[in-house]
């Protein structure tokens, strides 16, 4: 029984390769952190899935903290910013960047780089952050949605296949209606949403425009068509007892509405796009007749119908439960291959202790559940029933929201991808002493033994240095150990040297450049820098 709600939850019991969900940033070119001799006329940043630039929030800014890029543009996993020459070239760039991934979600950062020697990092003008208001609202909607696909399936099944003779079909046909108001809604509101979701504007921020932009993108068209897809359905489901061949038409308009949730999200993402489109429209579909049945339950039919009658009404539903639950864990399993990915990703990343609190509430559910089909065997539909049916209900709608809130979380699928994402993260100082000025950067400054360091050397008065010898020196200050010495290459322009330091231990150290600038001159500067540890 718990290796069945394992994989109804989608939780794996086998540990498959990592896909890419979430596009994480990969690299770039220039390469984050490196220093090169001239200004480049393009640079580009890589990610691990095809992506789509938003307009208006792609710039490189040049070291005084002009704006120096043109229109980008993006050729499937690749970012192309155009750039113009720098009045002040010379110093550090900042690549601010906003993006959408191929399951729709927006993705923001930025990267470094220098021309000729490193300087304070420049400031980008816009946020790449996402604005409070949305973060509310966008898993609100996603809620909103659910709960109406619940509201109009597990009745309208019911109205269709189960519905009593002499019962008013009234408030459940009214409920359906509602259901596709309630859906109609929160597509729309994501459709609203999705323009804030990219720019990092507030709620209330949205031009007639970017709503334009929106449209005519495949979220915007796919929406659309989820949202003539309701329209029709809304005059054909309350009629579904008058002919076959209208029921017909309801079932494959509506497992094609149904398609539009994994055609906006992490499914359309994987490697193999066609299956977990497919698994995740049951899995919607499944999830939306139990509960909505519940919720018919409750509402219209346990008070107020024969006793006679629901002792031939319960157990034909207690049988769609447990094939609902059923077909649950066979979509569910799939999607675990590929959505969790590991066994580690299950306990170490958001998205996997989410399900498994998701798991903890559908453990209480299936529980009550359980004894509600001991009262159906009994053939004692009476208080007892509605209190346990109730509990379901009210459990069952703590389940949709986490289901709103993990399709916002990467998945654990990603955790490979969103590691070995490019930070940024480096140092960039400037060290003087009497006899010369020196300008370095260290990146990335993590543990191990691939940290490049780039130094440039000046006079006091900031003309170029070619100095006689380099030499660097790390020394870990938490712990009593010798100093480790690494030469540094010179490079052309002759001023400019490269090497690379080790990190073997998080802590603080204490980095000391040695540089003798002729056969009579040498001198030391030094510096401390914090290397954090090893993420999880």
């Amino acid at each position: 029984m718990f290796v069945l709600l394992l994989l109804a939850l989608g939780v794996p019991l086998a540990t498959p390769q990592a896909a890419s969900a979430h596009a994480a940033t990969v690299g770039s070119t220039p390469a984050p952190g490196s220093v090169v001799g001239s200004s480049p006329t393009e640079v580009t940043v890589t990610f691990s899935e095809s992506i789509t630039p938003v307009a208006g929030r792609i710039q490189v800014i040049a070291p005084d903290g002009e704006r120096i890029s043109g229109l980008a543009t993006a050729r499937g996993a690749v970012l192309h910013i155009p750039v113009r020459t720098a009045k002040h070239p010379l110093g550090t760039y900042l690549i601010s960047y906003r993006v959408i991934s191929a399951d729709s979600h927006p993705v923001g950062g930025a990267v470094t780089f220098s021309v000729g020697a490193p300087s304070a990092r420049p400031e980008a003008a816009e946020t790449t952050g996402t604005h409070w208001s949305v973060r509310a609202a966008v898993p609100t909607l996603r809620f909103l949605g659910y709960a109406g696909l619940t509201v109009i399936i597990g009745p309208a099944m019911f109205l269709a296949f189960l519905w009593p003779r002499r019962r008013s079909r009234l408030g459940a046909t009214r409920l359906v209606k509602a259901g596709f108001v309630l859906t109609a809604v929160a597509t729309a509101g994501a459709i609203g949403t999705q323009a804030q979701q990219g720019s990092g504007a507030a709620l209330w921020q949205v031009s007639p425009g970017e709503l334009g932009d929106v449209l005519t993108s495949r979220f915007g068209v796919t929406l659309v068509a989820r949202l003539g897809v309701l329209a029709v359905l809304f005059f054909l489901v309350p009629q579904l007892r008058y002919g076959r061949l209208r029921g017909t038409l309801v079932l494959l308009l509506g497992a094609a509405g149904l398609a539009t949730w994994p055609l906006t999200g992490h499914s359309i993402a994987t490697p193999l796009p066609a299956v977990t489109v497919a698994v995740d429209v049951v899995h919607l579909a499944t999830m939306a007749l139990w509960l909505g049945g519940l919720v018919t339950l409750l509402a219209f039919l346990l008070r107020g119908t024969d006793r006679r009658v629901l002792g031939v009404l319960l157990p034909v539903w207690s049988r769609w439960a447990a094939l609902s639950v059923l077909w649950l864990a066979i979509a569910g399993s799939v999607q675990a291959v590929v959505e969790v990915g590991s066994v580690d990703a299950l306990v170490n990343t958001g998205y996997g202790r989410l399900l498994l609190t998701k798991l903890g509430v559908l453990v209480l559910v299936l529980a009550v559940a359980a004894v509600a089909r001991r009262f159906v065997r009994r053939s004692r539909p009476g208080t007892g029933l509605r209190r346990t049916v109730g509990i379901e209900v009210l459990a069952t709608v703590v389940i949709l929201g986490l289901s709103a809130v993990l399709v916002q979380v990467n998945p654990g699928r990603t955790a490979g991808a969103t590691a070995g994402a490019v930070t940024g993260n480096g140092v960039s100082e400037t060290l003087t002493c009497p006899l010369y000025t020196l300008q370095f950067n260290i990146y990335p400054v993590e543990l191990g033994e691939y940290n490049t360091v780039h130094a440039f050397l000046y006079t006091p008065e900031g003309k170029p240095l070619p100095p006689a010898e380099w030499e660097i020196s790390t020394k870990l200050l938490d712990q009593d150990l010798e100093a480790v010495k690494d030469p540094l290459l010179g490079l052309d322009p002759p001023h400019h040297a490269l090497g690379s330091v080790s990190f073997p231990l998080p802590g603080t150290y204490e980095i000391a450049f040695t540089i003798r600038v002729d056969d009579l001159n040498r001198a030391t500067v030094k510096t401390t820098i914090k290397v954090p540890p090893a993420a999880d």
